[in-house]
């Protein structure tokens, strides 16, 4: 495992409080500090995939828009941990939000370690889909230190298991994504529990867990008498 650096990166960041940005470079390096750096390389190839793991590893969902009702459309996931009283400190009131709202919010929260774990591990498995841009060999080495040797063409929709085409990210229409990310079970965001999914498959797997959405389909495939 690649021992980090970890140095404070300043920040105008209202949550700067909650939570400082820290150096995830490797320990040692003599470049300037950077949460992200493994993302600069794919930026250039594809920078909507690269916003795309940076923003599903860090934010939460949420709602479509803002409103009192429905919420913060999106928020840092480690901001959720907070309390509903500490929340109110950056005019988030939990108690005007419906409680599927709560809820939703709730759900998605995370620790800031494991957010930036996620986003590793998601730059880990783009890099392994079949017709993916090579890496630099700084970055395939930094991280295959963490999630070991990369293998291309490697990468699956963590539900249905089918290969993944890095194509697909070009795909979404209308805002709506081919491939979307992926959690072995939808309440838990850390790298163990993540990967990336078709979106009718991510759909259709909703708040299950992936071993709870096969014994779903089992029981209706043997009901229906083709299994």
């Amino acid at each position: 495992m690649i021992e980090i650096c970890n140095e404070v990166i300043s920040s105008r960041s209202a949550y700067e409080s909650v939570q400082p940005r820290r150096c995830q470079m490797p320990k040692g390096h003599s470049r300037k500090h950077s949460e992200f750096h493994y993302l600069d390389h794919l930026r250039i190839e594809q920078k909507s995939v690269a916003e795309k793991i940076k923003r599903d590893s860090t934010m939460t969902t949420g709602a479509a828009w803002k409103s009192e009702e429905a919420g913060p459309n999106r928020i840092l996931r480690w901001v959720m941990l907070l309390s509903d009283t500490e929340l109110t400190r950056y005019n988030i009131r939990m108690e005007n939000l419906k409680p599927q709202v709560v809820a939703k919010l709730r759900e998605k929260a995370a620790t800031y370690d494991n957010c930036m774990s996620v986003a590793r591990k998601l730059t880990w498995l783009v890099y392994q889909m079949e017709d993916a841009p090579r890496p630099p060999q700084e970055v395939q080495e930094y991280l295959e230190g963490f999630f070991g040797e990369m293998k291309w063409g490697n990468t699956t929709c963590i539900i249905c298991k089918e290969k993944l085409n890095f194509a697909l990210f070009s795909k979404a229409q209308r805002g709506k994504a081919e491939i979307e990310t992926g959690h072995i079970s939808p309440r838990e965001h850390n790298a163990e529990n993540v990967g990336f999914a078709h979106r009718e498959c991510n759909i259709a797997q909703g708040n299950k867990t992936i071993q709870e959405f096969y014994n779903w389909i089992r029981g209706i495939i043997q009901r229906v008498g083709l299994f």
